[in-house]
């Protein structure tokens, strides 16, 4: 008889957490697990995904914005919020990019940096997946070093004509609205980067997909091309000036990452666990061997600590006492070693590890992305560096 344990009764994880929260990670797991595990591989394969359904879907689940308060949104904590991203990437990260992209990058933008108008015209509507938002930040040249973005905004009267080209962009080409950043030319000669709420329906305004990926192949990617956008002064998000709008933003992204990247982990874990216990080599089953036995205890470990690494940022994001060098830690530490079990795993799979029948190879694929986006490793280890000497080494 078996006496195997699984990994949140071997860190005695839910001990950790609020009813209220194991609540919401129960429910978006069921989501995930009844809804979108049994397609996942076949969207992944095919490069193609439900969007638009998904996202009313996850409206209604509440996950869309759910750390956000008012105008439909569910209000939640940070630990919550970050519960549901692990949920979600354990089934795929690219679920977890659109919910992302949609509830910490586009609503965050709009909730945080927006005027009373735009707050009521969208967020609404993207609280209940109605409405699907991007976030156009990354240009082709410029991805670490936002600053030297080339997209412009010129004032022409009352209005704002906006021209440039963003690239990498979750749910670009599927977007009802894009929070578009720019350089402008403001009163006085100055200059500044300013946030705009772009609807992907104005003249001049393209979302070209992005085809022949190898990861996050359930997930939209884009670029957005401006030529000429016109667009009233009414399309300015008030209250963001300088890179601190953009930048607060990923942050939040950032914050889901964290937990959304050890749920992928978790999922190749328990997948190889189950595997190596059914799997038999020379008469008795895989698990059984010592080596494979020291590849899942040394992984166990990283995951383990992963979890409370990201349950230890969430309280302190509750607290409002979190800091972006903080968030750092967590996204360099938990991507760097969700990546590495994704690996480690497919080598117990064996040659099964590379076929969609099983997640690893799909999840190892995904955090290659997932190593990049919302700064990179190298950025993260910066940001940390930077935090320890006081010195700025990014140049």
């Amino acid at each position: 008889m078996s006496h195997a344990q699984s990994l949140p009764q071997l860190f005695a994880l839910d001990s950790l957490l609020e009813q209220e929260e194991i609540d919401i990670r129960d429910t978006v797991r069921k989501f995930g697990n009844e809804r979108i595990r049994p397609h996942v591989a076949q969207w992944f394969e095919e490069a193609k995904l439900p969007a638009r359904e998904l996202a009313k879907e996850l409206g209604q689940l509440g996950v869309l914005g759910m750390h956000l308060d008012g105008y439909g949104c569910a209000g939640m904590s940070a630990t919550a919020y970050g519960l549901a991203c692990l949920e979600l990437e354990a089934v795929d990260s690219g679920i977890r990019s659109l919910v992302s992209v949609q509830g910490s990058l586009a609503m965050f933008s709009i909730h945080h940096w927006g005027s009373e108008e735009q707050k009521q015209e969208w967020l609404p509507r993207m609280a209940a997946g109605e409405a699907i938002g991007c976030f156009g930040l990354t240009e082709p040249d410029f991805g670490s070093n936002p600053a030297g973005m080339r997209t412009n905004a010129k004032r022409d009267g009352d209005d704002w004509i906006l021209n440039g080209t963003k690239m990498w962009i979750t749910n670009g080409s599927i977007a009802d609205v894009a929070v578009v950043w720019a350089q402008t030319d403001l009163e006085e000669g100055a200059k500044g980067i300013r946030g705009f709420v772009v609807p992907t329906d104005t003249p001049g305004f393209s979302a070209p997909e992005i085809h022949a990926k190898l990861s996050l192949r359930a997930s939209v990617t884009s670029e957005l091309v401006l030529d000429d956008v016109r667009l009233p002064a009414s399309a300015m998000m008030p209250k963001a000036e300088g890179l601190r709008g953009p930048l607060t933003s990923l942050g939040e992204a950032r914050f889901g990452i964290v937990f959304g990247a050890i749920g992928a982990a978790r999922d190749c874990l328990e997948t190889a666990i189950d595997y190596a216990r059914s799997r038999e080599v020379f008469d008795k089953p895989l698990a059984g061997y010592q080596l494979t036995q020291a590849k899942i205890a040394d992984m166990a470990l990283e995951v383990g600590k992963g979890h409370l690494l990201a349950y230890h940022l969430g309280r302190i994001k509750d607290r409002g006492e979190i800091a972006p060098e903080q968030v750092s830690l967590g996204k360099l530490n938990n991507v760097r070693e969700a990546i590495a079990i994704a690996r480690e795993c497919r080598t117990i799979l064996g040659a099964n590890g590379i076929t969609l029948e099983y997640p690893v190879i799909r999840h190892a694929n995904n955090l290659e992305s997932v190593l990049t986006y919302e700064g990179t490793s190298e950025v993260h280890q910066l940001t940390i560096g930077k935090a320890l000497t006081g010195e700025a080494a990014f140049r």
